[in-house]
């Protein structure tokens, strides 16, 4: 997972992050550890179900990847750049309105072939992404509860209700182990992005009891912070991969 990250490497606005422009740009857009996490908790509800029904399945994770991977990140990018990304704002205006519009199709259609128990998931969803990413009614939803909930539980209990019509006791304590984790990843991230898009130096050490000193800067102070990231990113998906293998293997 690697050492302390180099000079270089600090000047990325994430760890994953590519080097700007062209295709590269579109790669960073994606978040792809922190994609790859959110879709790992829609595998993760719809294996929970009593029998998991691919289609079903896939249908949920390509709304979930328009949504999320796609629009909420496009919209985030829009509000300040934080990615430093060089994609028009046309460009993002487009993502946005395609990857929203292609999500609530697919929802409608599930709507029609499970019923209504979907139906308020299919509402709160865009909204969500909308409300989320541009810090709206006071950025009541923009925090660590809001994260952990909106992209967290919400998965989770979206997955199941799609592969069964109804909610049920394992979703629910699921999706209150997702916030858990995504609380975690929050708890992470946060001055992670602080350091790397917003701070300029760090100077300090630690003494010890034998009087020596360690000297801290910011790449020791990013190092296990990521370290943290990739591994939980990594974890988490490999745990919903077991789970798909196990239930549809």
């Amino acid at each position: 997972m690697g050492d302390a990250a180099t000079p270089a490497d600090e000047q990325r606005p994430a760890y994953y992050a590519a080097r700007p422009g062209t295709w590269r740009d579109w790669w960073t857009l994606l978040h792809p550890p922190y994609t790859a996490w959110h879709l790992a908790y829609v595998v993760i509800g719809a294996c929970l179900a009593p029998v998991v029904n691919t289609t079903r399945l896939l249908a949920t994770l390509l709304a979930f990847f328009l949504a999320v991977g796609l629009a909420a990140h496009a919209l985030d990018e829009l509000h300040g750049r934080p990615l430093r990304t060089r994609i028009p704002a046309g460009a993002l205006v487009t993502v946005v309105v395609v990857g929203l519009a292609g999500a609530v199709a697919l929802g409608t259609v599930g709507v029609v072939e499970i019923g209504w128990p979907l139906l308020p998931f299919l509402v709160a969803g865009p909204a969500l992404v909308v409300v989320y990413n541009l810090e709206l009614v006071g950025g009541a939803l923009h925090n660590d509860g809001g994260f952990a909930v909106c992209w967290g539980a919400f998965p989770v209990l979206v997955a199941f209700v799609a592969q069964t019509g109804r909610l049920a006791t394992a979703p629910v304590l699921a999706a209150v182990g997702a916030v858990g984790v995504s609380a975690a990843q929050r708890a992470l991230s946060t001055p992670a992005r602080l350091l790397r898009r917003r701070a300029t130096d760090v100077t300090g050490g630690v003494v010890m009891a034998d009087g020596s000193t360690v000297v801290l800067d910011r790449s020791h102070l990013l190092a296990p912070l990521e370290r943290a990231l990739r591994a939980l990113s990594w974890g988490v998906v490999l745990l919903a991969a077991g789970l798909a293998v196990a239930r549809l293997g």
